[in-house]
């Protein structure tokens, strides 16, 4: 393939209209291929023989420029995106390949794809669910897995099936955290900024493969419409996977699947010189609380301002501070709620709850601990770990850099995760909380660590796990790294769940993109809060690509109403549940500690105890 620069790239071969498609591949290297009856689409599923092996293939196929001919077929958008419907059609064909003898079946997925659906059909039918327990079965599966990224992988929807024992990809394919324009929209607010997208993302198979998210880079053809050789190609990476994976037993390649998960974002590497140190902070105390950076304040001590409601009856006192129920600072008026002056004081004590109307604010770190935590009980861990300690310097770009400088001072944590020790009604547990108010909430590579750490401690000391996400999604500044955060996460879940540990996983607003699609999907118990959104792309991102929005749908008293229909559809939902309950603020701490109390009563695992010979148990 002739040397390009990375927009190019982008354009001219991994975007081009008659790239080979999955099925062009399938037709050329599988004469005996089976298709499954799998929903009409974007993806395609069947088995075949190849090199003395079964082969159960997942596909994700692009649309053709024949397939785009007519109005009608314009006005889908979602071509090339699997539906909730089609994540839910791969669950069943990996349980049917686990049927089959595990020593003569591989399971070979080829990744093509813009990114998950995101219509509010897929929505409002658990799609990020779906995506997290498709990564959590690939990293479980008792089977050799294989992949490809064929031409463009994007975000969680390529993700779901590409978590594999080896993982290939195109020389000219992209695989990146979100589609170029998408990213360039969200983080610049200009669409045409394709190439300063490009250059965060770090999408091109030697990028990838320096991060260890892609072992084999396949060679290209010079021409990008060849498909005899690209065929040809693929075949012989096949070939050689197939022979690689039959020199190691299954349980192994599950190790090997967990111990890549644990080092995802952690580039300049981990171990007793990096986690030697546990960082602990004083126990955060009620005192810590702070109303939220954008609430508009109000007091009546300027002898210049003049409130909207002057000449009201209401006794006020000059020198307390109100809110106005809804208003934000920029210009004071207010858009939601009741909009009544309520007192700073009787805010915050109800946990940024109107206590007029119920409207609620995103609540910080410091207020949630506040509210689930017993006063005085919380260990913050890890407070100090940043990005600079993990990712290499050339990997946190100048934007990134002016990115976390505005952070400054919105919140009283250095991260947008935090974790440590607490009791809850005098149970010990461990906590992780997200905080909205630093960077959105979003999932970096920070975040992954320091997930990954608490589920450590949580196993070392034996106690529960206590997750809240409210969070906006992957931290997109961080490239690919950012989206492998779901992956560790996820692994750091299974190895929970392995050790008979309870997980409660708690859906605050909002609860969105790589975070719901992950960890938080995967809660033993998944309590939400009223009206918390609970999506895997935002209602902006969904309207700029031209999708309908109706957020009523995907909030989680409207999610929780379909979560009591899952146990008549347990052969589309497999081992999803959706969400158990929804619960207030005010309520939350008590709706926890039954769940506690009952784990408590039922469980009857001891604690481990240390031979006497090894060494004391690091951190890490």
């Amino acid at each position: 393939m002739a040397k390009l620069d990375l927009v190019e790239i982008f354009k001219k071969r991994t975007r081009h209209p008659f790239r080979p498609r999955a099925s062009h591949i399938i037709d050329r290297l599988f004469p005996d291929f089976e298709p499954f009856l799998a929903p009409k689409g974007s993806l395609l599923t069947g088995s075949c023989q190849f090199e003395q092996k079964k082969l159960f293939l997942i596909a994700q196929q692009k649309p053709m420029p024949e397939d785009l001919k007519s109005k009608e077929d314009l006005k889908k958008l979602n071509y090339g995106m699997l539906t909730s419907d089609d994540h839910s059609y791969i669950l069943t064909v990996l349980k049917r390949a686990c049927a089959s003898d595990p020593e003569n079946t591989l399971v070979f997925s080829i990744i093509d794809t813009y990114g998950a659906d995101i219509s509010m059909y897929s929505a409002q039918r658990f799609q990020a669910f779906f995506i997290a327990h498709l990564i959590r079965e690939f990293l479980t599966l008792p089977l050799r897995t294989i992949s490809l990224i064929l031409g463009e992988g994007g975000s969680g929807g390529a993700l779901a099936i590409q978590v594999t024992d080896i993982r290939g990809q195109m020389e000219d394919a992209l695989y990146a955290t979100a589609p170029p324009e998408s990213m360039a929209s969200i983080v610049f607010r200009d669409p045409t900024r394709i190439e300063d997208a490009l250059t965060i993302l770090k999408p091109t198979a030697k990028d990838l493969k320096n991060l260890d998210v892609i072992d084999r880079i396949v060679p290209s053809p010079e021409d990008v419409t060849n498909q005899q050789e690209s065929a040809e190609n693929i075949r012989q990476f096949l070939v050689k996977a197939i022979k690689d994976l039959s020199r190691s037993r299954i349980p192994k390649l599950i190790k090997k699947r967990e111990i890549r998960a644990k080092q995802y974002g952690v580039s300049k590497g981990s171990g007793r010189l990096y986690d030697i140190k546990r960082y602990i902070e004083k126990p955060i105390k009620k005192a810590f609380r702070k109303p939220p950076p954008d609430i508009n304040i109000v007091n009546y001590t300027s002898l210049i301002e003049v409130a909207d409601d002057y000449g009201n009856p209401q006794d006020i006192e000059s020198d307390t501070e109100f809110v106005r129920c809804g208003a934000s600072q920029g210009d004071g008026k207010h858009h939601k709620g009741c909009g009544k002056l309520i007192p700073l004081k009787s805010l915050l004590d109800n946990f940024n709850v109107c206590p007029e109307c119920g409207y609620s604010y995103t609540l910080g770190a410091s207020g949630w601990i506040d509210c689930l935590a017993d006063t005085g009980t919380f260990h913050e861990l890890y407070r100090n770990l940043t990005v600079d300690q993990l990712l290499e310097e050339d990997a946190i770009t100048d934007y990134y850099r002016d990115f976390l400088a505005k952070q400054e001072g919105r919140s009283h944590f250095e991260e947008s995760l935090v974790v440590g020790r607490a009791q809850i009604h005098r149970f010990p547990v461990v906590m992780a909380i997200g905080t909205f108010y630093y960077c959105g909430g979003s999932m970096g590579v920070v975040f992954g660590e320091k997930f990954r750490r608490a589920v450590d401690l949580a196993i070392q000391e034996n106690l529960p796990f206590v997750s809240l996400c409210c969070s906006g999604g992957a931290r997109l500044y961080e490239g690919i790294s950012a989206l492998m955060q779901m992956v560790k996460t996820i692994e750091s879940v299974n190895r929970l769940k392995r050790h008979g540990l309870p997980y409660i996983s708690i859906l605050a607003d909002p609860s969105a993109g790589g975070a719901i699609a992950s960890y938080a999907a995967l809660g033993d118990i998944i309590i939400a809060e009223p009206g918390a959104l609970v999506i895997f792309a935002g209602p902006r991102v969904m309207t700029a690509r031209g999708f309908e929005v109706d957020e009523g749908l995907v909030r989680s008293h409207h999610l929780h109403q379909i979560s009591k229909e899952i146990y008549q559809q347990l052969d589309y939902y497999h081992d999803i549940r959706g969400i158990q309950e929804i619960c207030e603020r005010k309520d939350m701490k008590l709706c926890l500690i039954k769940y506690l109390e009952l784990y408590k009563r039922t469980s009857f695992r001891t604690k481990r105890r240390a031979k006497k010979k090894s060494k004391k148990m690091l951190l890490f």
